[in-house]
């Protein structure tokens, strides 16, 4: 049995012709009955008369072309309303006069190019129409002629009004894509960052200090050993990373920030801090809490905490660094500092996708970020983050 959401399938997958065919059909078999000839539209006052074959041909042109109202609105709208002048003049005043405020609407709604002109050339052969139905009627007068005239053109004036509108509201959903976009943009940016920046770092600094070492091989095998590690962790983060970022990958979550939810597995923090002091950076680590096993504060705490020491090892190598993660009911506290009188710190801005946008995160999140340098040297970064529900 063929459900109702498949019918409506099959049915958006007709072309647009056949799905509007069926809105002159009711106007088309009510003016064919014999009962209601006569009882239509009626403007001017021209005496009724009997149908014949040209009344019937008057009906179709204002009924088979409303299935063109979108597809070619401008051919529907001349063919209703030559078939409606028609239907006046000859008296027959069938129901299928009423297609002709639907044709108008359409071509106000659909018309995509010379809407002026065509509303200009409907206003001015309105003119002889009218002139002529009053010859031929009972006289009823200006105001009779004006006032349809007024109902013809409100029904344009909705059709251009839809029109605008659903051109701002494609314009408003292009403009929030467009934004969208820019936003996973630099979400991947800020991942990439993430990622690669520590490691790559940690590398390099351990790179270099690999040079001193070619006296005492033991610590040299042991540097390039970190060296590696260093790498593999570098491919494992960044095959995660492209995981996340394929389209089929089902298992990632995102929270309000833009931020991957779930990379850091309990334990990870402390990987960091190890794999920061095998690059040859001292670093202590206090924590204080159990860890999440994940929420978007303990996200956003690791990602404080690696963008740190990746600018302890960058501007402040080899000197004492300072972690500190305490984690309440309702935000965790970090505090990461190093002291090297030899280091002032820069501004914090940065590219935007360190420092800075940590703070933007944090920002989101309702909590608190600083950095700077401390008095005598060296810098700290502190950062209050609210708990943030589970994922």
């Amino acid at each position: 049995m063929t459900s109702p959401r498949r019918l409506r399938e099959l049915w958006r997958r007709l072309p647009v012709t056949v799905r509007d065919l069926p809105l002159g059909l009711p106007f088309l078999v009510a003016s064919l009955l014999p009962s209601l000839h006569n009882n239509g539209t009626q403007l001017g006052g021209v005496p009724d008369r009997p149908f014949d074959t040209l009344a019937v041909a008057a009906i179709a042109l204002q009924c088979l072309p409303l299935a063109l109202r979108r597809r070619w609105p401008l051919a529907c709208v001349l063919l209703v309303v030559l078939g409606f002048a028609v239907d006046q003049l000859r008296g027959y005043h069938t129901f299928a006069g009423s297609g002709l405020p639907i044709a108008v609407l359409s071509a106000g709604v659909h018309l995509d190019r010379h809407r002026r002109p065509t509303f200009v050339l409907l206003a001015l052969a309105y003119v002889p129409l009218a002139v002529a139905l009053d010859r031929l009627g009972s006289g009823e007068g200006l105001g009779t002629f004006v006032t349809f005239f007024a109902a013809v053109a409100l029904a344009w004036g909705i059709g251009v009004r839809l029109r605008s509108t659903r051109a701002e509201e494609a314009a408003r959903r292009r403009r929030v894509a467009d934004e969208t976009r820019t936003a996973e943009r630099t979400r991947i940016a800020r991942e990439l960052h993430d990622v690669v920046t520590h490691h790559v770092t940690a590398m390099v600094v351990q790179a270099e200090a690999a040079r001193y070492l070619t006296g005492t091989p033991e610590r040299l095998d042991q540097t390039l050993d970190a060296v590696t590690d260093t790498g593999r962790h570098a491919i494992g983060d960044l095959r995660h990373l492209l995981d996340l970022l394929n389209p089929d990958h089902r298992t990632a979550h995102r929270n309000g920030t833009g931020t991957e939810i779930g990379t850091p597995p309990a334990g990870k923090l402390r990987a960091l801090v190890e794999q920061t002091h095998r690059a040859g950076q001292p670093v202590e680590l206090s924590e204080e809490g159990t860890p999440a096993e994940s929420t978007v504060g303990d996200e956003l705490a690791y990602r404080v905490v690696q963008e740190s020491l990746t600018n302890a090892l960058k501007y402040a190598y080899g000197s004492r660094t300072s972690v500190r993660v305490h984690r309440g009911p309702a935000e965790i506290t970090v505090e990461v500092g190093t002291d090297d009188a030899r280091f002032r710190f820069p501004s914090p801005g940065g590219s935007g996708r360190g420092l800075a946008g940590l703070r933007e995160r944090v920002d989101v999140l309702g909590g608190d970020f600083s950095a700077g340098g401390r008095e005598g040297g060296g810098f700290v970064v502190r950062a209050r983050i609210p708990a943030g529900g589970r994922t």
